[in-house]
């Protein structure tokens, strides 16, 4: 399987490759050359697999240069650390089937990836002789599962950055708190979408990434999207023998659109009709709700919210879409990304019954994230979060009859005990992993979002090799 840049000047690379560059050196995003297609029988052979098998028949398809076994163990080493046998359970309330993406280390579902990823980094490095500097930016759960998933390893440093005091503090605490030396915590001023723009900077410059062995943990890096491809597979399977049905839809919460990105390429991977309709759910950072409603993809303000993780305007996923949408044109990709980053907008209404035919969206109000908290919690005696109330709240807007939804539950509601305590009226029960940061020491920088200041610190504490 060879992988190529959006922007077309970066391909017929590996998958090893691939994951090692994160971000293309044209600014583009990598993405496989082509999606296997499952055929019918194939895929529901797959209904007898546990998690970790499926894992290994879905990304097995998307990587040639890794042995079998070894890819296996990777694999099986990764989701050793979930505290749910079934990895990712399915609940059903009522209408709607909850996926809980929450049961790793760190209670969201960036560990799906993440955990795989740090595997995958070590395993690389290990047999390549190399080393590696990680640079990410987070709006909360990213960092601290990324931090999870490579702490203590020796041919690691990771550098992450969050927007000061703009996330919630127990995301805050799940990354400040590790004190393994190859950690470094950045909290910088600005919202998310500065410091994801500082690290796009950074990268953007070739010397520099090369010099310093960068890398990346963001949804930019294509292993990030291919570990999420499997859940939606998996819900497929499930919700299938469950509702005898073939045809399922998700409402997935979403502020940098990589999660519902997999669940596009899930889509184009299966059988005809298995997955009927992805409906992308935002807070009141809306832009790519307005891009699906409308075709009107333009900057706002960010508004500060009770779902953090989405408090985004820029989504670094949006461009692997474009590449599709665009009919696989990189020249036109990269003009229109051009044209986004001088001017902030993009006007899509040529493409809008496309799109429309790809994703449904609605974007979601603070009081309706908390009347839909509220009202889990007093008919089924569910804790919603608040990113996964956004999702619940869209399907039902968007729920089509006798087509079962999967929502994806995308974080652990003791993660936001406050918004919680407000909905229910008790705060959530404390899992053992996060009462145990009560008292812990923190250790954090706080510096400007300026690409110099952030470049000259990273120069400084980098590992350093040939």
């Amino acid at each position: 399987m060879q992988y190529l840049s959006t922007r077309g000047q970066f391909a017929n690379r590996s998958f090893s490759e691939a994951v090692i560059t994160g971000l293309a050196e044209d600014g583009g995003l990598l993405l496989p050359r082509a999606v296997p297609r499952i055929d019918r029988a194939t895929f529901e052979a797959w209904q007898k697999l546990s998690y970790s098998e499926l894992a290994f028949e879905v990304m097995s398809r998307f990587i040639d240069d890794i042995p079998t076994n070894d890819l296996k163990e990777l694999i099986n080493k990764s989701y050793a650390t979930f505290t749910d046998e079934q990895i990712v359970p399915l609940v059903h309330l009522g209408n709607l089937h909850i996926l809980e993406l929450f049961h790793g280390p760190t209670l969201a579902f960036k560990d799906i990836a993440l955990q795989f990823l740090g595997n995958l980094f070590e395993y690389l490095l290990d047999r390549d002789d190399g080393h590696l500097n990680i640079l990410g930016a987070t709006s909360g759960d990213t960092g601290s599962a990324a931090i999870h998933g490579v702490k203590g390893r020796e041919r690691i440093r990771i550098f992450i950055l969050h927007p000061h005091k703009r996330i919630s503090e127990v995301q805050e605490r799940q990354m400040t708190t590790v004190a393994d030396d190859n950690v470094y915590n950045i909290a910088v001023t600005g919202t998310f979408d500065d410091a994801q723009a500082a690290v796009k900077t950074i990268f953007s410059d070739v010397e520099f990434k090369k010099t310093h062995h960068l890398g990346s943990i963001n949804s930019i890096n294509w292993a990030r999207i291919l570990a999420q491809v499997v859940y939606y597979v998996y819900s497929c399977l499930h919700v299938a023998v469950h509702e005898k049905n073939r045809a399922v839809a998700f409402s997935v919460p979403t502020g940098n659109f990589g999660d519902i990105f997999a669940g596009y390429i899930a889509k184009k991977m299966l059988p005809e009709g298995s997955i009927s309709k992805l409906v992308l759910a935002t807070n009141s950072n809306d832009i790519l709700t307005r891009f699906v409603n409308k075709g009107d993809y333009s900057l706002g303000e960010v508004v500060a919210t009770s779902s953090p993780s989405m408090d985004i305007q820029a989504a670094s996923n949006f461009e692997r879409y474009l590449y599709y949408l665009m009919d696989k044109e990189p020249d036109l990709v990269r003009e229109a990304m051009l044209k986004f980053s001088v001017d902030g907008k993009l006007y899509m209404h040529n493409y809008l019954a496309h799109i429309k035919r790809d994703f449904a969206a609605s974007a979601v109000t603070e009081d309706e994230v908390q009347e839909t908290i509220t009202r889990y919690f007093q008919d089924h005696r569910y804790v919603l979060d608040p990113h996964t109330a956004v999702g619940v709240r869209a399907a039902e807007q968007h729920r089509d009859q006798g087509v079962p939804m999967v929502c994806l539950a995308t974080a652990h509601p003791a993660k936001f005990p406050t918004t919680v305590a407000q909905a229910v009226g008790q705060p959530p029960k404390l899992p053992a992993v996060l009462a145990e940061l009560e008292g812990k020491p923190s250790r954090c920088e706080v510096m400007d979002c300026s690409v110099d200041v952030l470049t000259a610190y990273i120069e400084s504490h980098a590992l350093k090799g040939s």
